[in-house]
């Protein structure tokens, strides 16, 4: 059993359902290829235990392991759009703020 780690204690559930969901989506993957657990453990190095629980999506399994599985699904290159700063919606509303505080605006209800 892995050991518990005290930031996986405290994921917001909106992470631990976005994790639940990506590793399904990767079973289905694997499933749909036709491949075993222990192939993919092999292709990406790591147990079957880890495949397994990358696919339940469990919080502790290293972005590395999530990261070559979706290599092995040709999906690598979708990873740095995860954090695109154009979609960045708190960054974009701190902006807004800092622009309506130039202008001597006051905040909308909510900022």
């Amino acid at each position: 059993m892995p050991k518990s780690s005290a930031h996986n204690d405290w994921l917001p559930p909106q992470a631990l359902s976005a994790l639940r969901e990506l590793g399904s989506r990767l079973a289905v993957a694997r499933v749909r290829r036709k491949e075993p657990l222990r192939a993919w453990a092999q292709r990406i190095g790591v147990s079957v235990r880890t495949v397994q629980r990358l696919e339940d999506g469990d919080p502790g399994v290293g972005m590395g392991v999530y990261a070559a599985a979706l290599w092995l699904i040709g999906r690598a290159e979708a990873l740095p759009d995860l954090a695109d700063p154009s979609l960045d919606r708190g960054a974009l509303e701190l902006d807004l703020r800092a622009a309506r505080k130039r202008l001597g605006q006051t905040p909308k209800a909510g900022e």
